[in-house]
């Protein structure tokens, strides 16, 4: 048997750079999507943890155009603004 240079892949982080930049913030702001089934095809779904700096009510009215449904920005005591 001979040596070979058998090189094994590794798995490849194409996020890997945007990473190295956030990593020195400290605190990950993440965006909470939650589906929440009803009855049947009826659904209820909730926008939770976007920037201070955006206008709840601007991008809830883009996403009742855009999906051709009803909504409504809560101010919930323990999760701050919410859009249901």
């Amino acid at each position: 048997m001979s040596d070979l240079d058998i090189q094994i892949p590794t798995a490849f982080d194409p996020f890997a750079d945007a990473n190295a930049e956030d990593a020195g913030a400290g605190a990950k702001e993440y965006v909470h999507i939650r589906i929440q089934q009803r009855n049947g095809r009826k659904s209820l779904t909730t926008v939770q943890g976007l920037k201070k700096e955006f206008s709840y009510n601007k991008i809830l009215k883009d996403l009742k155009k855009e999906f051709c449904c009803n909504g409504t920005v809560v101010q919930d005591p323990e999760l701050g603004k919410v859009c249901v």
